[in-house]
């Protein structure tokens, strides 16, 4: 049984949203550490549940390629480049979310406030249900993070953490991936 506000790795799709060398140089060392680590598990547990990964990077030629701890986990997945701040501006992106049954977006990034921020409020006007990592996105300014948590909250998205993700996903105890993800987790 689904029920609809709990995410259901059926049903989900995760974005990593500019997860990049030097936009990471210009994050706050512990949030972005957190971030890093945070984002490492959940791209193994999306591999491990067959959740589709998608990632984006905002102009790599300025902003450099996602950072390499994450890169590692996304070798067979191609990034979306994009100018726009929201990833629903690249171009075939937006498509390539809506052309599936899965309409749960677990968002991670950076920053929360211009390119998270930007792309939630557009996937909730898509219809789309999203759900945000709280302890997966990072801004450079502790307010501005706060900040976008709230506004995005208030729009609709549902702010969560990288556990209450990965045990939603699993949902049982008894998931033959329960003991392999639980260990990423300790």
């Amino acid at each position: 049984m689904t029920t609809p506000w709990l995410i259901d790795a059926s049903l989900s799709q995760f974005l990593i949203i500019d997860v990049q060398t030097r936009l990471g140089k210009a994050m706050p060392q512990q949030p972005h550490s957190q971030l890093l680590n945070n984002l490492a598990v959940l791209c193994q547990a999306a591999q491990q549940l067959h959740v589709p990964i998608h990632y984006t990077e905002q102009y790599p030629n300025g902003l450099g390629h996602t950072e390499a701890e994450i890169e590692l986990y996304l070798k067979d997945i191609l990034a979306t480049e994009k100018t726009g701040f929201s990833c629903c501006s690249a171009e075939g992106f937006l498509n390539r979310l809506k052309n599936t049954t899965r309409k749960q977006i677990v968002i991670s990034g950076m920053e929360s406030h211009v390119c998270v921020l930007q792309t939630v409020m557009q996937l909730l006007d898509e219809q789309f249900q999203v759900y945000v990592v709280a302890d997966a996105i990072v801004s450079r300014n502790k307010q501005h993070h706060k900040n976008a948590l709230s506004r995005m909250q208030q729009a609709g998205a549902i702010i969560t953490n990288y556990e209450s993700v990965i045990f939603e996903w699993l949902r049982d105890a008894t998931h033959p991936e329960f003991k392999s993800l639980s260990k990423l987790i300790r």
